[in-house]
């Protein structure tokens, strides 16, 4: 059966030369006679897994030496509860809410301590960053935290060197890590759920610079301490094998690839194609403003919301699926990440030109 294009938000489409090498290797692994799925977690097969995998995505963001790399359980959302615990140290933080992830994050870590909400987007439908000048920021507080990618609703920060400083920033870019450069140093921790541009689900990255370390409050699950992670290399207990060897196997495809910088190319080629479409249309409509508009997630409405359901069935005819917005917003959205190509997005914006055509 041939492939479709798959715009979901999560868990999303993955290189078609990953999921080749996977399938060539899943029964025996670098000739071990073994799956990586069978293979003990301290044993040399996937020690060098593990140790590859960490030293390419060193590589790919330019990763300071003075950062530890995580490959941990439980998804960007555990991270919700686990940044407070291990970064708050008795002290206050600073969040900012741009979306529903970021406010669920905001939501969770004032379970933990003395939380401050600098900035809610909220009353513009989430359709655009504060500016950052203008913050009430606290000077003193352990760390500042946001989302640089709303998945839900499409709004993406697209110069990290705007950002403020100061305190440590703590940023949630599950949904557009690995789609260009940055600077890892202007982040005193960067968090990211794997399943849309690292891996499959199971594991979820973070990036801590050792200086934050060892800040954990009292009582906090063993598990969920960054420092005794970062001192038994991931392996506190099973990690998720095979998640770690897909997402390795991503990092080596973004290698081949040219690196972030290429990546980074092909991704504004691609939203250029849909944003221009959807710009130069009457029929379909994008709320976020231009200046913060997501590379990654692209939600759009119809003219006619009784549409809907006829615009999905009838993509799926044309290959197209996962293309129904979130519950909490409607319409429509197209996520299209690393791992999507322009030849799926130019498909997206041909059969929108034929719909248009048949009911505009």
């Amino acid at each position: 059966m041939e492939r479709i294009y798959n715009f979901s938000a999560g868990p999303a489409v993955l290189p078609r030369e990953v999921l080749e090498q996977a399938s060539d290797e899943l029964m025996n692994w670098n000739g071990c006679g073994m799956s990586v799925m069978e293979m003990s977690h301290r044993g040399k097969e996937f020690g060098s897994i593990l140790e590859t995998a960490e030293a390419d995505l060193r590589m790919l963001m330019a990763i300071p030496d003075n950062y530890r790399i995580l490959f941990l359980q439980g998804g960007a959302t555990l991270q919700f509860a686990q940044v407070p615990l291990n970064l708050l140290g008795g002290g206050s933080a600073d969040y900012i809410v741009t979306g529903d992830w970021s406010k669920k994050a905001y939501k969770e870590a004032q379970r933990y301590g003395s939380i401050r909400l600098v900035a809610n987007t909220e009353a513009d439908g989430f359709t655009s960053f504060p500016d950052w000048p203008d913050l009430d920021l606290d000077r003193n507080a352990a760390y500042l935290h946001l989302c640089t990618n709303e998945t839900i609703r499409g709004v993406e920060v697209l110069d990290f060197d705007t950002l403020p400083q100061g305190v440590p920033l703590v940023a949630d870019m599950s949904s557009h890590i690995l789609s260009r450069p940055m600077d890892v140093s202007r982040f005193g921790l960067i968090y990211a759920g794997a399943q849309k541009n690292v891996g499959p689900p199971g594991i979820c990255l973070v990036i801590v610079r050792e200086d934050l370390l060892g800040k954990v409050a009292p009582g906090t699950p063993t598990l969920l301490d960054y420092a005794i992670q970062a001192e038994n290399h991931s392996m506190l207990n099973t990690p998720p094998t095979f998640a770690i060897y897909m997402a390795g196997l991503v990092f080596k495809w973004l290698l081949r690839l040219g690196g972030l910088d290429a990546m980074e190319r092909i991704n504004t080629e691609k939203a250029r194609l849909l944003y221009g479409l959807i710009e130069g249309s009457g029929f379909y409509h994008n709320p976020v403003q231009p200046a913060h508009r997501s590379r990654m997630n692209v939600p759009f409405t119809l003219r006619e919301p009784k549409l809907d359901e006829t615009f999905i069935a009838e993509a799926k005819r044309h290959g197209i699926v996962q293309i129904k917005g979130h519950k909490s917003v409607g319409g429509m959205r197209a996520s299209i990440y690393n791992a999507m190509p322009v030849e799926g997005v130019a498909t997206l914006v041909n059969y929108m030109k034929e719909f248009e055509k048949a009911h505009g």
